[in-house]
């Protein structure tokens, strides 16, 4: 697996201040930086790979966050107060930034984020080969049949990594593959470009809801593979059953350590019991971020799927 570690900084630097920079160039160049952590009045975090870094030297200003902010909007917030309003803002090299702060709502909808309190650069973990071994579980290359696959982890644990890789290597050996990407995070766009490698074959739908996007790419691209990431709403759980319906295969993920702590949200039950997934996956950080712990078959995630929900119900 190749990832460029430091390739970071050259994309992220231009948009922090000269006291930021200075303490982040301090880190080793090796070191594998997953999220910054920007806090008005405290110190600066960085979370890595190897834990948590309190880089105590540098005490994060209220002026420092606001200067960020202007440099990541190019100064002008208005120009793309869409995304702030959803929390986050899209950054080239496929990074992205979210932010805290006072919520300014009307009607029950967040209109503006004000008086942003914190930022959270998050490093795109783009780690070519990622999905390598679990190919030839989900893929026949000669019958190019995909099976519909759910992967699980916990949060950090590499899902959405294992699951850009695999639409990059799906591509790859010929598959038009159709990615609904809400939050900017599997193919992290910026202008509408893929700023990761998804592959030749892909159309990716950025910053569009999962269960419209799906609907969308199956009428509109013709994929054979549809993928997108972090199911759970009861719509998402719609979709995926028509886009399987459709003939396209299904390449998606949730967050959960194990398939019994995914059942305990209903929608994802409803799809694990029913064995509508061929296989599933389950991921976590035990031995880094991408550790396959399972490859289960659909009837193999039902049954623990189906216990998990006779324990509640008798509970």
């Amino acid at each position: 697996m190749k990832l460029e570690r430091d390739k970071w900084r050259r994309d992220i630097f231009p948009y922090l201040t000269s006291e930021l920079k200075e303490a982040l160039r301090r880190l080793p160049a090796e070191e594998p930086v997953e999220e910054i952590r920007l806090r008005a009045g405290r110190a600066l975090l960085v979370q890595s790979g190897s834990g948590e870094i309190v880089l105590s030297q540098v005490t994060v200003s209220a002026a420092g966050l606001h200067q960020v902010l202007m440099l990541m909007t190019e100064h002008s917030l208005y120009a793309r107060d869409e995304e702030l309003k959803r929390g986050y803002l899209s950054l080239p090299g496929g990074h992205r930034a979210g932010f805290a702060g006072r919520a300014v709502v009307e009607g029950g909808v967040v209109k503006l984020l004000r008086d942003i309190s914190g930022i959270n650069i998050r490093v795109a973990r783009e780690v070519k080969g990622a999905g390598e071994k679990l190919l030839p579980r989900l893929f026949d290359p000669k019958t190019k049949k995909v099976q519909h696959t759910l992967v699980l982890s916990p949060p950090q644990a590499g899902k959405t990594t294992v699951l850009r890789d695999l639409a990059r290597l799906l591509s790859g050996a010929g598959l038009k593959v159709g990615i609904v990407d809400e939050r900017s995070e599997l193919a992290g766009c910026y202008g509408g470009v893929p700023q990761l490698e998804v592959g030749p074959r892909t159309d990716v739908l950025d910053g569009c809801p999962k269960a419209e996007g799906m609907m969308m790419l199956v009428r509109s691209m013709s994929p054979q593979v549809v993928v997108t990431d972090e199911l759970g709403r009861p719509e998402d759980v719609w979709a995926v059953e028509e886009v399987i319906n459709s003939g396209a295969a299904v390449l998606t993920s949730a967050h959960g350590r194990n398939v019994e702590e995914a059942a305990g949200r209903p929608a994802l039950a409803r799809l694990l019991s029913a064995g509508l997934f061929e296989r599933v996956v389950v991921l976590s950080r035990r031995a880094g971020p991408g550790t396959v712990e399972a490859v289960m078959s659909g009837g193999e995630a039902a049954c623990l799927a189906q216990r998990r929900g006779k324990a509640h119900v008798t509970g």
